[in-house]
């Protein structure tokens, strides 16, 4: 508007419209009329005295004389006021298209300036931030539905990852150390920042330093209560202070859970009953164990059932493909309770092409390979737990132990890696190697493992402080049981 107001002037102070003169040429013979009338009166003054018919006679003339000089001005307003409008709207477009380009000009030189741009910042809005904690032990496909749930409420989630010091003294010894919790929460790729060493119990203090410097809107959790050894309510201040929301838990999985399984597996491992091969991998891989679910003898552990739906593998999906000319990386496994070990392999895997594929191997093959009690984890839980890893773009649930020409064709495979750390690292003095063909194609590489963890790995720390975590369970226990007792339907998820 500025810019449109300075053309204006410059131009129409540029170009004089003609309306200025023949206007003060009115106004100067408008002047000169009350003159005449003027010598009008001295006459008659002079006379000695008045004649009517002369005086009328007299008016008369004037009012004629002066509506002569209104006519003559009217004719010469209305051709002069013709032109002078025409030269007026010229002026105004000429200004308009000068003042237009001027505004482009100053658009292309500095865009930030373009109205446009302005508009945008001005209805732009803050990212709305969620916080989640947890002690993500022993960390699973149902903790990763709680982080995706809770991402779904904001636009960043921030992850608070409990200390081992409080795990300890809240619930019992965690079975994974801060540093691979870390890792695992920082995968997930519904997750945006996470900080390291946080509460177990949302204090005044922790939460006015949510809100003032990491800018929280609101603190998530699970329908589930979180209750503190003293009973109370770990979120209640959050509650209180109106910026809490609540998600609806995951089904079918916990941490105890988990630990139960395994528990079952070393009573199982010791006890005087020889179930079948197939029997033992049905139960385990399922997560129950007949029983001590009909209230046998032994722990009181509740081992949940995992109900899988193809709506939940379709919100862990990708939904970006592999183009036409991606390098696509191979890598196939158990996977079996999803740890720190199988987050950094896959990661070195992912940083060697643009697509990573991962192959899950189907309940049958891994206990075939591994042992009557393996997997802990069944297909669907254990392809969840890759899914939701940010390293990973599509899996194969289900994939075959050896890797043929066709499958490589198939799914246009470039390269086919596996790491130096494995429960199956002795692969190669098989007399079937399931990497036979790649390895004849070229395509065939072995990857240094950063950490020296397995699924064995997990189990030996289960197994070397039984004790500790059976004494954990029961506790946990209880609380799942009264959970279960008093459950509602929650909508969402």
């Amino acid at each position: 508007m500025w810019l449109l107001l300075q053309s204006w002037f410059m131009f129409g102070a540029a170009v004089p419209g003609p309306a200025v003169v023949n206007f003060s040429g009115c106004y100067g013979s408008l002047a000169a009329a009350p003159r005449f009338r003027s010598s009008l009166a001295s006459a008659r003054i002079k006379g000695g005295k008045t004649n009517t018919y002369n005086t009328e006679r007299g008016k008369e003339g004037e009012r004629e004389r002066e509506r002569g000089r209104f006519l003559n001005i009217g004719e010469m307003g209305s051709d002069g006021g013709l032109e002078s409008s025409k030269r007026f709207l010229a002026t105004w477009l000429i200004g308009g298209v000068v003042a237009g380009l001027s505004v482009l000009g100053l658009c292309a030189a500095w865009p930030e300036l373009s109205p446009l741009a302005i508009v945008g910042k001005k209805k732009k809005k803050r990212p709305i931030r969620v916080y989640m904690d947890g002690c993500f032990d022993m960390m699973h496909y149902g903790h990763c539905n709680a982080l995706r749930q809770a991402r779904a409420l904001g636009d960043q989630l921030i992850v608070g990852v409990v200390s081992d010091d409080e795990i300890t003294t809240n619930k019992g010894p965690p079975v994974t150390p801060l540093h691979e919790r870390m890792l695992m929460v920082s995968a997930v790729k519904w997750v945006d920042e996470v900080i390291p060493d946080a509460p177990y119990a949302i204090t005044e203090e922790f939460m006015r330093k949510l809100f003032d410097e990491y800018n929280i809107d609101y603190i998530i959790h699970g329908d589930d209560p979180c209750i503190l050894p003293d009973g109370t309510d770990a979120y209640a201040l959050a509650k209180k202070a109106g910026r809490y929301k609540q998600i609806k838990r995951t089904e079918g999985v916990s941490s105890t859970d988990i630990v139960g399984r395994m528990l079952l597996c070393v009573r199982e491992r010791t006890s005087s009953d020889s179930p079948s091969h197939a029997s033992l991998q049905r139960q385990f891989s399922h997560g129950h164990n007949q029983k001590y679910d009909d209230g046998g003898s032994g722990s009181r552990t509740r081992v949940s059932h995992f109900l899988p739906t193809s709506r939940r593998i379709v919100q862990f999906s990708n939904e970006k493909a592999a183009g036409p000319d991606a390098r696509i990386v191979y890598i196939d496994g158990a996977f079996d309770l999803f740890h720190a070990g199988h987050v950094e392999i896959l990661r070195l895997a992912r940083g060697l092409g643009d697509f990573l594929l991962v192959g899950i191997h189907t309940d049958q093959t891994v206990s075939a390979n591994r042992g009557a009690h393996r997997p802990i984890m069944n297909l669907h839980e254990r392809s969840l737990s890759v899914l939701a890893c940010r390293y990973v773009d599509e899996v194969i649930i289900g994939a075959p132990w050896e890797v043929s020409r066709d499958m490589i064709t198939t799914f246009n495979i470039s390269l086919i890696v596996h790491g130096t750390v494995a429960e199956d690292d002795d692969f190669e003095k098989n007399e079937r190697n399931p990497y036979d063909v790649p390895k004849s194609m070229g395509i065939f590489k072995v990857l240094e493992s950063p950490l020296d963890i397995t699924t064995s790995t997990i189990i030996k720390r289960i197994v070397s402080n039984h004790e500790a975590y059976q004494k954990r369970n029961e506790r946990k226990g209880e609380s799942e049981r009264r959970y279960y007792e008093g459950k509602s339907y929650v909508s969402g998820d």
